[in-house]
């Protein structure tokens, strides 16, 4: 018998162990009695003051203790934003999709697209970015073409969506510098005596982009490429759509020149 109350004890000692611990795990946990519009309203200062990491776990709790209601929703799409400032774009993405399969009829859904969008683009790059050396056609061309889809599905569904505005002008911009992207590489094949790879590359952004800057280069540098292949005709041609279309055109004034890949496009339009 001794023996079986020596086995016993240790296993009600574990067990009362465990409780505390439970307890103890319980009592540490500060929002355990808060109301969801309380712990809202502490995630929302902690997002307001920049403590996002302190803000993410809040509104993961408030999606739990508030599961089914508008506040529930709210709180994703906050965590996403926080998720989103605190430099994690994958995470903020992550629930941004999770939020879009779980709730399609969402009133929320154009701000949902709104932010997927902003999250893909440079949050670096504001309304008068064009005017700073920082270059979104060097950048991940994925990211920027997934944040245009996301800016394009918003303005089909929710065309008189209070973020429509801004939307369309970054679609503008991720537009000018995806075509800017292509005269980039145009830019670097022409430099390094790759001229057919030039004309091609220059070829892509006429193709595919219509009536943006970058355009003008991308003339341009065939101009160039054919001139320097010796195709004397494709050289004429090109350049007298280049004349016709861009008459004050920079470059046609620059004696013939090719920029170098270290200027801004837009210092010369």
């Amino acid at each position: 018998m001794a023996s079986v109350k020596l086995s016993v004890v240790p296993s009600l000692l574990l067990g009362a162990a465990a409780l505390l611990a439970g307890c103890s795990s319980t009592s540490d946990d500060k929002t355990a009695t808060w109301s969801p519009n309380k712990l809202y309203a502490e995630a929302k200062d902690e997002q307001s003051s920049g403590a996002y990491d302190k803000a993410i776990p809040l509104f993961e709790k408030l999606e739990g203790r508030a599961a089914g209601t508008p506040l529930a929703q709210q709180a994703q799409l906050e965590k996403a934003y926080s998720q989103y400032k605190s430099g994690d774009q994958a995470q903020a993405e992550a629930t941004l999709d999770r939020f879009m399969k779980l709730h399609p009829a969402s009133p929320a859904m154009d701000y949902a697209l709104y932010l997927k969008g902003i999250v893909n683009f440079n949050d670096n790059l504001g309304a008068f970015a064009f005017l700073a050396r920082q270059d979104l056609s060097e950048r991940d061309q994925k990211a920027a073409k997934e944040s245009f889809e996301s800016f394009k599905e918003l303005v089909a569904r929710f065309p008189d969506s209070r973020y429509a505005p801004d939307a369309r002008a970054r679609m503008n911009y991720i537009v000018n510098s995806l075509a800017q992207y292509e005269v980039h590489v145009a830019r670097y094949y022409y430099s390094r005596g790759a001229y057919v790879a030039a004309i091609n590359r220059a070829q892509t952004a006429l193709k595919d982009y219509q009536t943006v800057p970058a355009l003008e280069e991308a003339l341009f540098i065939m101009v160039r490429s054919y001139d320097a292949l010796g195709m004397t005709q494709l050289r004429d041609d090109t350049r007298r759509v280049m004349e016709k279309n861009y008459p004050n055109s920079a470059f046609l004034g620059r004696g013939g020149g090719v920029k170098s890949a270290q200027e801004a496009w837009w210092k010369f339009w």
